[in-house]
């Protein structure tokens, strides 16, 4: 029998300043993100938020997610992982000089990991990918600005925040909630292998990122974790051998986890406050 899915047109109270939405999408206050997709078989699905206007809707109804995703990007023989730009194992990180990242690496190695959500499904991970690429760019920019303050990840914070300025430390955090979402999901279905992806995703986003959304976007994030492929299909995409696919993960995993884990303790200190 079809699922039904359907929230309806909610009204905001005046009260609701819709510039507290729009930072977790990487969106301007005013403006609209739509996007529209086949998704699911038999389906129409769409995701339509507007701004400032008072309507926010989601509707879709469906049997089955569909195995239609994107088309495989790995090299013959062998996985997604050898097709990335970056890693993160590729990441430079100064354990003597308190564990500083740099800069440059990093966020070369956080676009890369943007390859695998086209794997995972655009519609699915639409917005997470818009907001990793989005705050990329906003550190990015002050680098380009202040690149002898900006070599490290760490300094390039504590420098910006001396100027009375928070543009790319906000930024810096919303990335690490969006890598930390990410490592999360990936690493609890590469350890459990009969959870399916989308269990793996809606854990992950509780822990992270959901915490810090409101109550108007989080049904973007929760219906996004329902649009995710099916687990076998997602990993069919990855690689044509599936203990390649997986020793290359988890490899990937060890690394992305460690700098992610470097990051977060920093960028919730005190030192990385505005």
């Amino acid at each position: 029998m079809p699922l039904l899915h359907r929230l309806e047109p909610l009204t905001r109270s005046p009260e609701l300043d819709p510039s507290c939405i729009a930072p977790c999408l990487n969106l301007p206050a005013k403006g609209q993100l739509s996007l529209t997709a086949s998704t699911f078989n038999d389906t129409s699905s769409f995701l339509t938020f507007l701004l400032p206007s008072n309507t926010f809707s989601f509707s879709s109804s469906f049997t089955s997610p569909s195995p239609i995703i994107m088309s495989a990007v790995y090299p013959p023989g062998g996985t997604i992982v050898q097709s990335l730009k970056r890693t993160f194992a590729d990441v430079p990180v100064d354990e003597a000089n308190g564990n500083a990242v740099s800069t440059v690496e990093f966020l070369e190695a956080s676009e890369s990991l943007t390859t695998i959500f086209d794997a995972i499904g655009g519609v699915a991970f639409g917005p997470v990918k818009k907001d990793i690429l989005g705050n990329v760019e906003k550190l990015r920019a002050r680098h380009a600005a202040a690149p002898a303050e900006s070599a490290t990840v760490q300094d390039l914070v504590r420098n910006e925040l001396k100027t009375g300025k928070h543009t790319a430390t906000e930024g810096c955090l919303w990335l690490i909630r969006g890598l930390d979402f990410t490592k999360q999901g990936l690493e609890h279905n590469v350890q459990n292998p009969s959870v399916e992806l989308s269990d793996s995703f809606r854990d992950a986003y509780g822990n992270t990122l959901k915490p810090h959304h409101s109550f108007m976007v989080k049904p973007i994030f929760s219906a996004a974790m329902s649009a995710v492929p099916y687990r076998k299909d997602f990993y069919a995409k990855l690689g044509d051998n599936p203990e390649k696919v997986q020793a290359d993960l988890e490899a990937y995993l060890a690394s992305f986890s460690k700098v992610v884990a470097i990051l977060k303790e920093f960028i919730n200190s005190k030192e990385a406050k505005w």
